[in-house]
């Protein structure tokens, strides 16, 4: 009886948990969220006041997915100062070169946006060799059109069963919703961190994902896109 209570208790706590709302962390100087059209229209000069520095908005999944409030809030973001960045989910199922297609034809990242990102965090019944594969051309396309090196977003668990000591050039985004920072299981640190998907804030209907930068401002900007300087003749 004992234990059966202690399970039950455990298994309250649990649920409880979950329905805590996200509090802001203290400690990190660069604070975003993540967007799509499930917060329906973002209020982006309200949501400025609040301390958010960036913010990545779904643009695409698979093959053909376009977000319906995608340019709304690529363009208001950008007006209210907010740098922005847009993720595309994908499907491992589906050909990695024409989903980044996809991103293409809806995506153009303007001078200090920050880079391009891939949402990975299914796997659809795929091997890991055929989900690294796909992966890896995803990222190298997209890299290849836009000039600048991709952002790569999953949760700790099948970052550490599926792709730690792989993709190590490339910034990562890592979901871990708790107060404790995330560890990967390779060693290396984490750019970004998405420490709760119920966060409260002014402009924004329900609950959104909190998330924080591991550098100040300025190292931020350091990775968002720049524009190649244009040669002269005589460079």
């Amino acid at each position: 009886m004992k234990r059966y209570l202690l399970t039950i208790s455990a298994l309250f706590a649990i649920a409880y948990g979950c329905e805590v709302n996200t509090s802001r962390l203290s400690g990190y100087e660069v604070h975003g969220i993540d967007v799509s059209h499930h917060q329906s229209h973002v209020v982006w000069d309200s949501v400025v006041q609040e301390g958010v520095h960036f913010a990545f908005l779904k643009a695409t999944e698979g093959l053909t997915f376009q977000d319906s409030l995608y340019c709304r809030n690529w363009s208001d973001a950008r007006r209210v100062g907010i740098k922005r960045g847009a993720y595309h989910f994908y499907r491992p199922t589906l050909p990695a070169r024409e989903q980044a297609e996809n991103f293409k034809s809806v995506v153009d990242i303007q001078e200090g946006d920050l880079p391009p990102v891939l949402d990975v965090e299914v796997l659809d019944g795929v091997s890991k060799v055929h989900l690294l594969t796909g992966i890896l051309n995803w990222l190298y396309l997209i890299e290849i059109h836009y000039g600048v090196r991709p952002i790569l977003y999953t949760n700790l668990k099948f970052y550490n069963k599926y792709l730690a000591g792989h993709f190590d050039e490339y910034p990562i985004w890592i979901a871990r919703y708790n107060t404790r920072e995330p560890i990967l299981a390779c060693g290396r640190e984490w750019q970004f961190w998405q420490y709760g998907n119920r966060g409260r804030i002014e402009g924004i209907e329900g609950f959104v994902d909190f998330n924080v930068f591991h550098g100040t401002y300025e190292e931020l900007e350091s990775l968002c896109y720049s524009t190649p300087p244009i040669l002269s003749r005589n460079d």
